[in-house]
């Protein structure tokens, strides 16, 4: 059983940052990969980052390269999403999701295995 919660979204001008958490309870020792999707209105659910748990292993979408740095706290079972450089087009309701395999990165919705309930970002121009 795992449990995810996101925090740290809100309103911020274009070009400026906010930090998401993710923070993850339970069974955490089965996680070896946490990431970030977003999903904006009337779109699918996107892939933003990921992290691999042991290695510090990072990916990231090609429309978040250089803008965004997604980053891990194995002790306190927290995953971190720094958002900088903002634009409107960021504007999503961004969910922390969690994976218990480790064969490679997935960019897939359905190959993550725990989400949260997602935290808003909206950015103005």
């Amino acid at each position: 059983q795992v449990q995810l919660v996101e925090s740290g979204g809100g309103l911020v001008q274009a070009g400026g940052s906010l930090r998401l958490s993710c923070a993850a309870s339970g069974r955490t020792f089965s996680l070896y990969t946490m990431g970030w999707f977003r999903q904006a209105p009337g779109k699918e659910r996107a892939f933003v980052a990921a992290i691999k748990r042991s290695r510090g292993n990072t990916y990231y979408a090609d429309s978040v390269k250089g803008r965004f740095t997604i980053s891990g706290d194995n002790a306190k079972n927290t995953v971190y999403l720094q958002m900088n450089s903002l634009k409107p087009e960021d504007t999503a309701v961004y969910y922390c999701a969690a994976r218990r395999s480790d064969y490679e990165f997935s960019v897939h919705v359905y190959d993550y295995d725990y989400w949260g309930q997602g935290t808003q970002v909206t950015v103005s121009s």
